[in-house]
């Protein structure tokens, strides 16, 4: 069996800094790899040597095998561990490790293949008998075959990337005659994240939630459910908020989650760590959705009430050893809340430099991230900062220290969703009570929308007065002997100049719209945030009507389609796929 001493870790940000810490735990040498902007990042500090991969783009470094693989050998290193997103969940990335003579940290290119790709996945969960929705057994070929699906089963549905995961390549249609375009961006962004642009489809089921199971399996025959997770507070079907073990779920229902999970890997021969995804209806009814083939965002909230390091479990069972256990014993309920950089009522990517990060502390409460304060996060890569997870004896206890921690937070730079975390943790329907857990996976579009919406002042603690975080500074006050700290403007001066100066008018504040479209009638398109232009569906001179998508913007893997404010004529435009647009500038008019 392969003997694990140096590890190169092909990946960036938090999960790169969890694995390189984890290697110093098991006595492992760990190797950090990364793209130009990120030469000074924390990932690249944490770990015992660093290479550089020599390009900006994530297809350029993170996503270009032979430079992993190529830097692995020059490191001396002899086993890659993927963590998650980029080449996790390629077989063909898993398989040219193996065949470099170095140990995949992972299922094998088989399971990947036969799991990664979610029409296999439905076919195997078919066999071994686990609950499906209706959906289409192959990948559709163009958007008439949808139509036709959507005809014969009813709207919503779902367009989802056979290789995708993440929310990436996944589109809800709830209006037929979005099919064509939600199609091609969903083939678009499955081809850009994962190589392959195929798509199937299935009924989009109504306000489920999102539970799934944490396991893990050795090449011995061990299968081990390790615990339940709930993860239904998403948005763009991206994982906001994560708790373990799922709540309010029968016994009943936990059964078939693990019976159905453990049949699943079986049946595919799966070696390594792995989540079974499901969706739970209102009305109890289970149904199969995907396998990540590889570590979840979310694994720390399992590791919190079941004491296992789960990295350390994808070392020993990549060098050949058995798992040891057959069944695992919870202890508490544990949360985690992933902090990301982006505006809290819309979740538009704000990437930037964090001037400040001041972090909880206490009982219960750890703090997986990839930044510090200083840092500047890239507008090239995914938008989180960080994650923080709290446990407690039970989730009453949870959610009270969640709150405390949540509390303590200050983050100054670039707007995050503490807003929204601090919210959501207050929501009845989120807290449940009286024993009602009525949060799904589209509540915080649907029943949390207007409280949302009321966050758009957002963090008083790290951005006032119409001037953005990074212009703020702190001033300590006592008022009737009581301390207390503002945030005021750091060029609070030159808003109110001595007399006879010229007065600088400040900034008006813009809340973007959940579109992030212009607003209407303005003329003048601008983009609402940094990143790359991936489409463009106008031209100069073309002519639009009033909703009309111009061009799509990419930022922290996350498209943006900006739409014609007014109709008219398109002037002005020159942009093409792959320029990069900074936020408020100018794209075009519309005459």
């Amino acid at each position: 069996m392969p003997q694990l001493t140096k590890v190169l870790i092909a990946n960036r940000g938090e999960i790169a800094v969890r694995v390189a810490r984890a290697c110093a735990d098991a006595g492992i040498a760990s190797v950090a790899v990364y793209a130009d902007d990120d030469r000074n990042a924390l990932h690249v500090r944490v770990a015992d040597e660093a290479y550089s991969l020599g390009g900006v783009t994530a297809a350029e470094t993170y996503l270009d095998m032979h430079k992993l693989i190529s830097v692995a050998h020059r490191a001396g290193a002899d086993a890659v561990h993927p963590g998650y997103g980029f080449l996790s969940e390629s077989a063909g990335f898993a398989q040219a490790v193996i065949d470099a003579g170095l140990t995949w940290i992972g299922p094998s290119p088989s399971a990947i293949r036969t799991l990664g790709d979610k029409v296999s996945a439905r076919h195997v969960a078919a066999k071994v008998g686990a609950p499906l929705a209706a959906g289409t057994s192959d990948p559709v070929a163009n958007a008439e075959e949808i139509e036709a699906f959507a005809d014969a089963h009813g709207l919503p549905i779902v367009i989802k990337a056979a290789f995708g995961g993440g929310g990436r390549g996944l589109k809800v249609v709830e209006r037929r005659e979005d099919i064509p375009e939600l199609f091609d961006l969903a083939v678009r962004e499955a081809t850009a994240d994962f190589g392959r642009g195929e798509c199937f489809v299935e009924q989009y089921l109504d306000r489920p939630r999102h539970v799934e199971t944490q396991c893990l399996a050795d090449s011995h025959g061990n299968v081990v459910v390790v615990s339940t997770r709930d993860c239904s507070l998403q948005r763009r079907h991206q994982k906001l908020v994560e708790e373990a073990p799922a709540p309010f779920i029968t016994k009943k229902q936990h059964d078939e989650l693990v019976r159905a999970s453990k049949a699943i890997l079986r049946e595919a021969g799966y070696v390594g760590a792995g989540t079974c995804e499901f969706l739970l209806t209102r009305d109890g009814t289970i149904s199969f959705l995907e396998v990540n083939t590889r570590l979840q965002v979310e694994h720390p909230v399992s590791e919190e009430v079941c004491g296992i390091d789960l990295v350390r479990e994808q070392f020993r069972i990549a060098a050949g050893e058995e798992l040891g256990y057959t069944s695992v014993e919870l202890s508490g309920h544990a949360f985690e809340f992933r902090l990301y950089a982006e505006d809290p009522v819309n979740f538009v990517p704000t990437p930037g430099t964090m001037t400040t990060l001041r972090l909880p502390g206490g009982p219960g409460v750890r703090l997986d991230f990839g930044y510090e304060p200083g840092d500047t996060m890239p507008s090239m890569f995914d938008s989180m900062i960080g994650k923080v997870i709290v446990w407690g004896i039970d989730r009453t206890e949870a959610l009270a220290r969640a709150r405390r921690a949540l509390a303590e937070i200050l983050v100054v730079g670039v707007p995050t969703g503490l807003p929204f975390h601090r919210a959501v943790i207050k929501a009845p329907d989120f807290i449940a009570e009286d024993g009602h857990f009525g949060v799904h996976t589209r509540w915080i579009d649907t029943d949390f929308a207007e409280t949302l919406q009321s966050l758009s002042g957002g963090d008083p603690a790290a951005d006032a007065t119409d001037v953005s975080a990074s212009q703020m500074g702190r001033v300590v006050v006592e008022v009737g002997g009581k301390r207390l700290e503002i945030a005021i403007p750091a060029n609070l001066g030159a808003l109110f100049p001595p007399r006879g100066a010229t007065p600088v008018a400040p900034r008006p504040r813009r809340t973007p719209s959940a579109q992030a479209a212009p607003k209407k009638g303005a003329g003048t398109v601008t983009a609402p945030m940094q990143g790359v232009v991936v489409k463009v569906a106008a031209e100069t001179g073309s002519t639009v009507a009033e909703g009309d998508l111009i061009v799509v913007i990419e930022a922290m893997k996350m498209e943006q389609s900006i739409y014609a404010p007014n109709a008219g004529t398109i002037a002005g435009l020159t942009l093409e796929p792959g320029d990069r647009v900074t936020s408020g500038q100018t794209i075009c008019t519309v005459k």
